[in-house]
């Protein structure tokens, strides 16, 4: 039982570890690693015309940039809603954002669209779905919108996604206010941040996601560590069952040994007493392991007042379900190695003696 435990424990642990990366590498903060915004502190001013020039002509011309999308915030009130509606406008193109949807599609932007995606928070808290409409209100200012898709953002927070067209629709003064980069492979963020900077000079602030990235990385890396301590914990239970096992059969091993056979033998024996063990296991454990990760993914969601993309919860792969099969044989022989070490260096004489 101790094997099934630590072969799911290891399926439910890679398989959540893979689906927090791909959070990770899906999120603004990876995929867009600096953010260029006008003001050297507090919240960001919008960028007139000219500080946008000025800001892209750079870009353009800096090394390791792969492309770049602006960025325009804004808030609006939501009947329903505990606090007010964040609402982004990311250029033409919103799927570089790497914002994963959930439903429906992207916005179009085209000046007469009037489509946005939102969160599952918004749709909750405003009873609507996708294919809804709905009425946004901003001072004298109301627009019907289409809303045609859901994306994958978490938090406590109503957000949705349109055009900067749309968005001029309701709030006519908004202006973007950032310009988030996507780096090439390989290139510094710190780095292509400090070039940046130095040639945008002290009008312009450059920031990095390192700080973000970095957060994500612990919480990573402390599931790495319980995954491994719980794999330690059933290797652990394997060389107590193979320990008391031996001490009950060392008479007969004491026998096997004076009929001839070898310490290697005596060794492989053990082993194989419950690799045959470790492999019905993993078996077992496998299936056990990712039942438990489809089961954990979607409550992890609904606490962070969101749903999920599918790809969250297809994270393995069939080559990786058999390498994983194997390891409960894997467990079941490192934790037998040393009892059964000790039983092939046992002499003769003391394991007949024994009782």
């Amino acid at each position: 039982m101790v094997i099934v435990f630590g072969a799911a424990a290891v399926t439910f642990g890679i398989g959540l570890g893979s689906t927090l990366n791909r959070v990770g590498d899906d999120s603004p903060y990876s995929r867009m690693a600096v953010q260029v915004s006008g003001g050297t502190g507090g919240k960001a001013p919008s960028l007139s015309d000219a500080q946008q020039r000025a800001v892209e002509s750079v870009l353009k011309a800096q090394d390791g940039t792969r492309y770049y999308v602006t960025e325009t915030d804004a808030q609006f009130s939501v009947p329903g809603a505990v606090q007010k509606a964040t609402a982004t406008a990311y250029g033409d193109t919103p799927s570089l954002s790497g914002i994963p949807l959930i439903s429906g599609r992207w916005y179009s932007a085209s000046p007469g669209a009037a489509e946005v995606d939102v969160n599952t928070l918004f749709l909750t808290d405003t009873g609507t779905s996708v294919g809804s409409t709905y009425t946004l209100i901003s001072g004298r200012h109301r627009l019907t919108v289409h809303i045609v898709g859901e994306v994958f953002r978490t938090g406590s927070q109503p957000a949705m996604y349109l055009s900067r067209a749309t968005l001029s629709r309701i709030d006519p003064g908004a202006q973007p206010q950032y310009f988030d980069v996507a780096l090439q492979p390989g290139t510094s963020a710190q780095a292509y941040t400090n070039n940046v900077s130095a040639a945008l000079g002290h009008s312009y602030r450059a920031t990095s996601s390192q700080a973000s990235t970095t957060q994500f990385l612990a919480v990573l890396t402390l599931i790495t560590m319980l995954t491994v301590l719980i794999t330690v914990v059933a290797g652990l239970g394997v060389l107590n069952t193979v320990a008391l096992q031996i001490r009950e059969r060392a008479h007969d091993i004491g026998v096997y040994k004076a009929i001839g056979m070898t310490p290697r033998q005596t060794l492989l024996m053990a082993v194989c007493s419950v690799a045959g063990v470790g492999l019905v296991a993993g078996i077992v454990g496998v299936p056990a392991g990712v039942f438990l990760h489809h089961a954990v993914v979607p409550l992890m969601a609904h606490a962070a007042n969101s749903g999920y993309p599918q790809s969250l919860l297809s994270v393995y792969s069939t080559r990786e379900l058999i390498l994983l099969g194997l390891a409960g044989p894997v467990i079941a022989t490192v934790g037998a190695l040393g009892p059964a070490g000790w039983a092939a260096q046992a002499g003769t004489a003391n394991a007949l003696r024994a009782e």
